[in-house]
């Protein structure tokens, strides 16, 4: 790779690879991305074996010259340019939600023929999700609200260049002045962090996320509570802090291989090391922090609230699961406080990291930038949590979407295919996959102590304060590495 510019001189990297709807409670359908056979294996090994090849990696990287390391990682590939046409593939997005949300609205009940759930929860949610940490910034082409932003910006400078004068608002104009109040600037991502508490509650909790008419009108709403969101404070500043599911998107974007800077009307594209963008991020701000360890605790929630051990210390016999329904109040507290104990636990080991070499930064500086270490650990845990329910439910939904109301329709060819659930069954299929799980974990965690590494010399370009700053945040992914393998092999229940 020759390098490609754009990347910030002192770092290169390294080359080295909320209750409102309990109300609606009823019956509760199964969720599009249940896992759906138990893995017996000698997890115990492989536990071990990952938290030293973890521990390794960061052996290693205290022996390497920390310069070497980050100008290899930031190697980068010109790609060349494309045009900038977000604003007309988001409007084909939006009008293929609009059919997903009528085919919710007025299809079929069932969530494994309704194409609206096996879109959201599987194709968008998991789907999504790894192309975009893994391939490139995907979503900022298929953005729902990006078109019809861009349409009624069109509009409302129209009507203003004719009246000379416009009697509109002043938030739904170009430019506004609104979206710089104070207190927006101040909120930062905070409105994303409670918009995606919200989705994670609905997620894993509400007794039916898969419910097609119910789950099309929480899109419908959220959907329109955005858009007015980005009218009000503008576009970039809306999605990018506001709109969870952009803010999400954008921060694990970071950790792909294909990068897109806008440069007028064109798009230049370069090809990275996986997690070299982590380098050159600015410190996020304290919501931005707590924002990806939300992420994280989210998905580890998932796992550990199907647990034998979960149930069993509520006194719950995990053998006759009583479902959602009975399980809201005691897993909403345990949601939170899942995130609010590691929260404390991330935050605490940043700022004893701080403490061992007696940093002059500021905490929130210091855990703002190395958060950032987390996004391959979030992507690995979305990867090694959903990926057997990708193989399955994605055939779901190739099926669904050629007939999304239910009224015998063959619109792709695809409306008689037969799904091969076997794919994740018996012991062939669950080694496979368990092994692809466990993969997926180390790495993550690999590059994680890569990353971390990386950033903490931008906070100590000492060599020895930068690795004694590691310390607690090391120990702290070598408990994560062992807890993740532990929550994808353990029995669960439901």
């Amino acid at each position: 790779m020759r390098d490609c510019g754009g990347v910030g001189s002192s770092f290169r990297a390294l080359q080295l690879s909320p209750l409102v709807l309990a109300g609606l409670t009823g019956e509760a359908l199964a969720h599009a991305s249940e896992r759906g056979h138990v893995l017996l294996l000698p997890t115990g090994y492989y536990i071990v074996g990952a938290v030293l090849a973890v521990f390794a990696s960061f052996l290693v990287l205290a022996v390497l010259p920390p310069k070497t390391i980050v100008s290899a990682w930031s190697r980068r590939l010109c790609l060349g340019s494309v045009p900038d046409f977000r604003a007309v593939t988001s409007v084909p997005s939006f009008v293929v939600l609009a059919i997903l949300l009528a085919a919710g609205i007025w299809g079929g009940r069932d969530p494994l023929a309704n194409p609206l759930p096996l879109v959201v929860w599987t194709l968008l949610w998991v789907g999504v999700t790894l192309v975009q940490g893994s391939v490139g910034d995907l979503w900022s082409w298929i953005n729902p609200w990006y078109g019809p932003y861009r349409l009624v910006m069109r509009c409302v400078g129209f009507v203003t260049h004719r009246r000379k004068r416009s009697t509109l608002p002043l938030s739904v104009l170009p430019g506004a002045t609104r979206r710089n109040l104070p207190i927006y600037r101040h909120l930062a991502y905070t409105p994303a962090l409670v918009g995606f508490f919200a989705f994670a509650w609905f997620e894993l909790i509400y007794p039916a996320p898969d419910d097609p008419f119910r789950l099309a009108l929480v899109v419908a709403v959220y959907w329109g509570l955005s858009f007015a969101g980005m009218l009000l404070f503008g576009y970039n500043s809306w999605s990018r802090q506001g709109e969870f599911l952009t803010a999400f998107f954008s921060l694990i974007a970071r950790f792909s291989m294909l990068d897109g800077q806008k440069s007028g009307g064109r798009v230049r594209l370069t090809l990275n090391w996986p997690g070299a963008k982590l380098l050159d991020a600015a410190p996020l701000p304290l919501s931005g922090t707590l924002f990806l360890i939300l992420v994280l605790s989210s998905v580890s929630f998932d796992g550990l609230s199907k647990t034998f051990l979960w149930l069993g210390f509520f006194g719950i016999n995990p053998l006759e699961y009583p479902g959602r329904s009975a399980l809201i109040w005691l897993n909403s507290i345990g949601l939170l406080t899942t995130f609010a104990v590691m929260a404390a636990v991330t935050l605490s080991a940043v700022a004893l990291g701080e403490r061992l070499v007696a940093s002059r930064h500021g905490f929130r500086k210091a855990s703002g930038l190395l958060v950032w270490s987390f996004v391959p650990i979030a992507l690995a845990y979305h990867a090694s949590h959903y990926v057997a329910s990708l193989l399955v439910n994605g055939q779901y939904a190739v099926v669904a979407v050629s007939d999304p109301f239910a009224l015998g329709w063959d619109l792709f060819g695809t409306a008689n295919h037969h799904v091969e659930a076997a794919i994740v069954a018996g012991a062939g299929g669950a080694r496979l996959i368990w092994n692809v799980q466990v993969a997926a974990i180390v790495g993550g965690h690999v590059l994680a102590v890569l990353a971390a590494h990386a950033l903490a010399h931008r906070l100590h370009p000492e060599r020895g304060a930068a690795i004694r700053s590691q310390i607690p945040l090391t120990v702290l992914m070598l408990a994560y590495t062992a807890l993740g393998l532990w929550l994808l092999s353990t029995p669960t229940a439901g």
